[in-house]
């Protein structure tokens, strides 16, 4: 559908890592390193975002660090595009409702990341009721079209943990 839109795969790719994780901020090389695409591709889409005011550039010693501009006019249309298009939305408002006591969900992985792909990877904290996550994941993967992976972990395991916030996408905590 996104691809119908906008016709550039490297701006998809840009979008979603950026609107994915609005906390991200990046230069042009980690950012061309991190999508496998030229640091030209990457600098022309840099360009055109920056101009359109979807995304913020600030000078930080020698290198522009790039940011997702969240005060612009149409950040949470598309933010709600980007978040439906990959599946997110349906994650959320389905598999929450009768999963149990969850405190917390990520998004991790390639789509955490920003990189499209056809399988989601999440991370489950609390007390899951598991019967309903098999079954409610099944429903969702027919609709959606894409593959579920998650790992589940109870609270006291999740604080052993330490998920690093640029791989672990915080998308649900009550």
């Amino acid at each position: 559908m996104l691809e119908t839109l906008i016709t550039s795969k490297t701006r998809i790719r840009i979008l979603l890592k950026f609107f994915l994780n609005p906390d991200t901020q990046t230069h042009l090389r980690a950012l061309a390193t991190a999508l496998g695409e030229s640091s030209n591709a990457v600098r022309i889409e840099l360009n055109r975002l920056t101009e359109a005011g979807m995304l913020n550039a600030s000078k930080e010693g020698n290198k522009l660090v790039y940011r997702v501009n969240d005060k612009h006019p149409l950040y949470e249309p598309i933010n709600t595009m980007i978040r439906q298009y990959v599946g997110v939305d349906e994650i959320i408002s389905n598999v929450i409702k009768g999963l149990g006591k969850i405190e917390q969900l990520y998004l991790t992985g390639s789509l955490a990341e920003g990189v499209a792909t056809d399988i989601i990877d999440i991370v489950l904290v609390g007390e899951i009721n598991m019967d309903y996550l098999l079954e409610t994941i099944e429903k969702i993967e027919n609709g959606i079209g894409k593959k579920i992976r998650y790992v589940r972990y109870t609270p006291e395991e999740a604080k052993q943990l330490n998920f690093d916030a640029q791989k672990f996408l915080l998308i649900y905590e009550p």
